[in-house]
């Protein structure tokens, strides 16, 4: 059974800071890659970042260089960490992984508002 519990987010104004986490909890297999996906009001999901298991990191360009996305595999908890926010950034951002085998799990979700 695997279960991602996203936090942090919130409400904060437009050039403020928040960091999400997740949370994996999984026994019995490895993950591959953990990500981060957000969806905006009547908009499709889209991706933010992703990190492969070796610490390679991939970037939506609308983020890079503000968001940095880690994750420490002792705790199968992946984070990102979002500088300079934009009100375009506000979204439900949604937490994903892939384990080795290629089966992908979802997170419920984590409002992230930023007012102007």
């Amino acid at each position: 059974q695997v279960q991602l519990v996203e936090s942090g987010g919130d409400l904060v104004q437009a050039g403020g800071s928040l960091r999400l986490s997740c949370l994996a909890s999984i026994t019995g297999f490895s993950i591959n890659v953990m990500g981060w996906y957000r969806q905006a009001p009547g908009k499709q999901r889209k991706l933010v970042a992703t990190i492969g298991s070796g610490g390679v990191a991939n970037y939506a360009d609308s983020v890079k260089g503000r968001f940095t996305i880690s994750r420490d595999n002792a705790k199968n908890t992946v984070y990102l960490q979002m500088n300079s926010l934009e009100p375009e950034d506000t979204a439900v951002y949604y937490c994903n992984i892939e384990l080795f085998g290629g089966r992908l799990y979802w997170g419920q979700g984590t409002l992230v508002t930023v007012s102007s």
